[in-house]
């Protein structure tokens, strides 16, 4: 159901902060500024939003600094996506992950703020190389989306949609979204939302799958070039980014980029 909001704080890792999705002045843009932007032409004129999302952290942190500091915001619309790096790791706890992020989404709802999340897309189909971990997933995603039931926190299903094997969806480490990703996601949000003008179009498989010989090649130069710096940084303990991509609450200007979007403030226009 469409609403107007005043302050959307954007929680989670680096999809929420928008990785690999590279604007036209360089700055990461990400699926939850899309969104902020699509809110703030639709139904939520002068809306200010704030996005809190640390490349590389857990669901621990999420509770225990973005929580504080968007409560110190005091949202009326937040997001909550994180689980993946608790996921990947070797010390992986399914209880205490989900434990973590049903807290978050207790004491953001506590406030009254209306909170949604982002269930993860299917790893099987995203990099078959790394389908053991499909099991694991599909088990946290329940969990989260039991969580969101029990809170009222709105979900955009992925897991359940065909396009994760879409190539154009991820950019070259095959984990993070493309600009075309972020775009869908985004998009996702929207009709979510029901936002004036969006549709189930984005959900739909445009792109050719590679079958055969083309993913067996293409898992195995991703395994090459990504998953030995992934298991050294794991080893090290290392992977969680310096702080919050945008901590205070600014506005969404309606000034445009050259690229014809608005441009948030505290960026130059290019």
């Amino acid at each position: 159901m469409a609403g107007q909001y005043e302050r959307f704080v954007a929680l989670g890792d680096s999809q929420t902060e928008g990785c690999n999705d590279v604007g036209p002045d360089g700055r990461w843009r990400g699926w939850a500024d899309r969104f902020a932007e699509r809110l703030a032409e639709t139904t939520s004129p002068g809306l200010t939003y704030a996005n809190l999302a640390v490349g590389g952290c857990r669901a621990k942190h999420v509770l225990d600094v973005q929580v504080p500091a968007a409560l110190a915001l005091e949202p009326d619309l937040a997001s909550v996506c994180v689980g993946m790096n608790d996921l990947l790791r070797h010390d992986f706890d399914l209880a205490a992950t989900a434990a973590q992020i049903e807290a978050s989404f207790a004491a953001l709802r506590a406030t009254g703020c209306r909170v949604f999340t982002v269930g993860f897309p299917d790893v099987a189909l995203m990099l078959p190389v790394m389908g053991w971990l499909r099991p694991r997933e599909a088990e946290l995603n329940d969990r989260v989306g039991e969580a969101a039931a029990r809170h009222d926190v709105d979900v955009l299903d992925l897991f359940s949609l065909d396009l994760a094997a879409d190539p154009g969806m991820w950019s070259h480490d095959r984990i993070h979204g493309s600009a075309l990703g972020h775009e869908r996601i985004a998009a996702g949000a929207c009709e979510l939302f029901g936002l004036p003008g969006s549709d189930h179009s984005w959900a739909q498989v445009t792109g050719a799958v590679p079958r055969g010989l083309g993913v067996v090649r293409r898992d195995a130069w991703w395994v090459a070039s990504f998953v030995g710096p992934f298991l050294v940084k794991q080893v090290r303990g290392r992977g969680q980014g310096p702080g919050a991509k945008r901590p205070q609450l600014l506005p969404v200007l309606p000034s445009e980029n050259d690229d014809g979007r608005p441009t948030l403030a505290g960026e130059a226009a290019v």
